[in-house]
């Protein structure tokens, strides 16, 4: 509408304009929105093979029979959703944690190589992920030995450099001032940063922690490599098990797929307020 507001032609050209830009804008939401549509939809239908199923984009019969399928299909599918939570919070909680003491550290404690470091840290974070994925695996397989475990899920996911690039970034636009202050009230750096930093922070860490638990809930290759038993896949890796070499149980998949993304369709919702704030920080300026 500002847009609108602005343009000083022709009430044609403007109403031409507009409805253009709304037209593009609702297609590209629909092609965004369809995947999910189709993926509910198809989760209503009755539990036969794909070769079987009739695709429709509007079900003729609505059935809860696949949802029962996939809970009755393996006596692991409800370990595979606590799985994916334990992963997923441990991670979410240890790089909110881990990414606000060193984004604390980066943006507002002098030290001697801090700059060298955080460069190393950033050009760590051009890496594409697949490069990292075959050393990983070899340390954890070969080295520590921890396969099949939770500590082979969690730990590569400790902290990430983007949650710590995130936090710094937010971090540094606190004015420096008030940690002076505390620090003549007599706050040393652990008060300080329990004290003064982590509230002011409550956004960032909202954000990074909407964003980390999203990226490791939704994982599926690196449980994938680590993992050899059905009990310690998680939820997206389980999915994988309703498709054979000859056919797919395509209904309580796309069952397993829906009850999969409700923890993170309530996560978004639930912390939307924070989310909208922490994308327009450093939007503007004053």
């Amino acid at each position: 509408m500002a847009l609108y507001k602005k343009h000083t032609g022709k009430q044609t050209v403007k109403y031409t304009r507009n409805t253009s830009i709304m037209i593009l804008l609702l297609l590209f939401a629909l092609a965004t929105l369809f995947p999910i549509y189709f993926m509910i939809i198809s989760s209503f239908g009755d539990p036969v093979e794909a070769g079987a199923m009739d695709y429709s984009l509007w079900p003729a019969k609505v059935s809860l029979e696949s949802y029962k399928f996939f809970f009755d299909y393996s006596e692991h599918s409800y370990r595979w959703l606590l799985n994916s939570l334990i992963v997923a919070g441990s991670v979410t909680v240890s790089n909110v944690i881990f990414a606000t003491m060193a984004g604390y550290a980066f943006s507002k404690i002098r030290f001697k190589g801090r700059a060298v470091l955080f460069s190393i840290l950033l050009c760590a974070m051009m890496i594409p992920y697949q490069v990292t994925q075959v050393p990983l695996y070899i340390l954890i397989v070969n080295i520590f030995e921890i396969e099949n475990t939770y500590r082979a899920l969690i730990m590569p996911g400790l902290v990430t450099v983007y949650s710590i690039f995130l936090t710094k970034q937010f971090m540094s636009s606190i004015p420096n001032e008030i940690i002076e202050c505390a620090k003549v009230e007599g706050c040393n750096q652990f008060q300080i940063f329990l004290k003064v930093i982590v509230p002011l922070s409550k956004t960032v860490m909202a954000v990074t922690a909407i964003l980390t638990f999203m990226d490791s809930w939704n994982t599926f290759f690196w449980p994938f490599l680590v993992t050899n038993t059905m009990d310690m896949q998680t939820i997206q890796v389980g999915l994988k098990n309703f498709r054979f070499a000859n056919t797919t149980y395509f209904a309580p998949m796309m069952a397993g797929a829906t009850i999969s993304a409700l923890p993170m369709f309530i996560l978004f919702f639930s912390l939307q307020k924070y989310f909208l704030e922490g994308v327009t920080v450093g939007a503007v300026k004053g």
